[in-house]
């Protein structure tokens, strides 16, 4: 996972609320298990005139310089619906490394820090604040989370608050596995301790002690 630390570019403005992921990724664009390929399928409902069709000339995201936006400021509960974890894919694949919003849906905000794309949440009224700045000034943002700090371009900052395991998770660029296996030496220790408490537990199975099956007619 990329770490996250200063995140600095365009920043878009999206000020809708309860946008839901089938928005952010339809159903009918998740064709593959693979993880590629989502980036150019992101808000395909509102980026295209139809699927397949040509693209939405008013959509945010097809206007420049917002085409290369790696912040989005979103309105309220982003992420709603479905856990579908493509719709992080998406916008990452896209360009989108931070998206500011008054709140978000709770298993999509889990897979925006399992993923290493930064949730921030902020008061409605300085989402939308922010959401008119980057219409003005689109170009020159910074979100910095070592010291949980937005930046405007014209240059006024606004703290923000994060949780601290997220953050530190955030900023060393580790997944859940790479968290748990920090911990290797006091697991290994336990396992081995445990085997000696508990040989039973660990022996292999004796296939020949196996249950036997029942035949369905």
């Amino acid at each position: 996972m990329k770490a996250v630390n200063r995140i600095e570019g365009v920043a878009a403005p999206l000020l809708r609320d309860n946008v839901d992921t089938d928005v952010i990724i339809p159903s009918r664009e998740i064709t593959s298990p693979a993880r590629d390929g989502y980036g150019a399928k992101l808000f395909s409902p509102w980026r295209y005139s139809a699927p397949g069709g040509p693209e939405n000339a008013d959509f945010v995201l097809n206007q420049p310089p917002y085409r290369q936006a790696s912040i989005l400021i979103a309105g309220a509960n982003f992420g709603c619906g479905s856990s579908r974890e493509m719709a992080v894919w998406a916008l990452a694949q896209f360009g989108i490394r931070c998206v500011i919003a008054a709140g978000f849906g709770a298993i999509f905000r889990d897979n925006c820090i399992r993923n290493g794309l930064l949730p921030l949440v902020l008061p409605a009224t300085k989402v939308a604040a922010l959401a008119a700045a980057a219409t003005l000034q689109p170009a020159g943002w910074c979100v910095d989370l070592t010291t949980c700090t937005v930046h405007e371009p014209g240059g006024s900052t606004h703290p923000f608050n994060f949780d601290a395991h997220d953050r530190a998770q955030l900023l060393a660029g580790l997944d859940a596995i790479d968290l748990t296996w920090q911990h290797r030496s006091a697991i290994e220790a336990f396992e081995a301790a445990d085997r000696q408490r508990r040989p039973w537990i660990w022996a292999a199975p004796d296939p020949s002690e196996a249950l036997p099956t029942k035949e369905v007619p």
